[in-house]
């Protein structure tokens, strides 16, 4: 099935993290950050400290040129955790995006959960894999001597360490312009950021990351605070927080549900989403909502065939088109988008001929309004 943008990367779920000090001692024990370090610091302790990377081991004395290494060793014996791991970003950075192949194995073990079969490589070196069972350890590369032959943990693949996902989730993000959450990032944060990080959330994860938000705060002032934010939310944040007011918020929840019927178009997506048939809506309201439960799945990179079924709900091609030329009065921000899919995907040409003419009275209307 086609997506609406294969481009675009779909809503990625959370990630757990451990702390940022966590993540700093475990760069500070990967064979890259070693090397470095024992370059910096002679085992007599009477060298200079400038000996050059070990230029025996090809998983770490390549990587970095020796002012390079120098500095990063620097701040892994000086920095903060928080430094460490700026730096150590940097360093996965100028790694990982050096050599494509490697950069794209690691998306895949981080998007679809692949393990690595073979030699470690570079992503060892960085400390972003192990083998299963190593309690979060990054696998060992360059290591003199070898396991015997029946080691079965010789035929074990590679899995992420925690490391590795927590770079693995910043350089994606970086590619896709797309902020992977991160679970327990939003408790200090206003409900607008919530609800836009609730997006991707499965229902378990959700109710958790809902529950850290709310603690030591006063219930209904949170649902006023929600109910706030769903006029100015994209689509798919809107209808998080509707069902969140809706499902988790308990009376408080409700009651703010309830004064918002009344607010146009916000109103009459909640009465949609809800089932609340005793709000009636004029036409151009009833558009909104339906070009915002629309973009909710375009927001989601969802299917176009689902785009489609969600606004077609078994009119047939007649009823279709002139649902969709009430579209231009809506003047929904999504509009344009919703309306490209019937364009580009509809099998009836009288729908899609049908979301043309909209789309040009849209453009039409738009400039009218200024």
């Amino acid at each position: 099935m086609a997506t609406n943008d294969d481009d675009t990367l779909p809503l990625q779920p959370p990630v757990r993290l451990p702390s940022e000090t966590e993540l700093a001692a475990a760069v500070r024990t990967t064979p890259l950050a070693a090397a470095l370090l024992r370059a910096a610091e002679p085992a007599d302790g009477t060298g200079t400290g400038d000996e050059p990377l070990p230029a025996g081991d090809p998983e770490t004395g390549t990587l970095l040129d020796e002012a390079a290494g120098a500095r990063v060793a620097e701040v892994l014996r000086e920095g903060d955790d928080r430094r460490v791991l700026q730096t150590w970003a940097e360093v996965c950075r100028d790694v990982v995006t050096r050599e494509e192949q490697v950069f794209l194995v690691l998306v895949r073990m981080f998007m679809r959960r692949e393990r690595l079969a073979g030699p470690p490589g570079v992503l060892g070196a960085l400390g972003l894999v192990r083998r299963p069972g190593q309690d979060g350890q990054p696998a060992v590369t360059g290591r003199r001597g070898r396991r015997a032959e029946s080691d079965p943990a010789d035929a074990e693949p590679y899995v992420l360490s925690p490391l590795g996902s927590w770079a693995a989730r910043g350089l994606i993000s970086e590619a896709s312009g797309q902020d992977i959450p991160v679970m327990g990032a939003f408790a200090a944060r206003d409900a607008a950021a919530l609800l836009l990080g609730l997006r991707s959330y499965p229902e378990p994860e959700r109710l958790e990351e809902l529950t850290g938000w709310l603690a030591g705060k006063d219930r209904g002032e949170a649902a006023e605070e929600v109910g706030a934010a769903l006029a100015t939310a994209s689509p798919l944040s809107r209808a998080v927080g509707v069902e969140l007011l809706a499902t988790d918020f308990g009376d408080e929840g409700r009651r703010v549900l309830d004064r918002l019927m009344e607010t146009p178009r916000l109103g009459a997506v909640i009465a949609a989403r809800l089932g609340r048939d005793e709000r009636p809506s004029p036409p151009e309201e009833i558009a909104w909502a339906l070009v915002d439960m629309a973009a909710t799945l375009l927001e989601f990179g969802g299917e176009t065939d689902e785009v489609i079924a969600s606004i077609a709900m078994g009119m047939d091609a007649e009823e279709q088109a002139a649902t969709l030329a009430l579209f231009a009065l809506g003047d929904h921000p999504w509009t344009a988008q919703v309306l490209r899919v019937f364009i580009d995907h509809h099998p009836d040409e009288r729908v899609s001929a049908a979301a043309r003419k909209a789309l040009r009275r849209l453009h039409g209307l738009a400039s009218v309004r200024g």
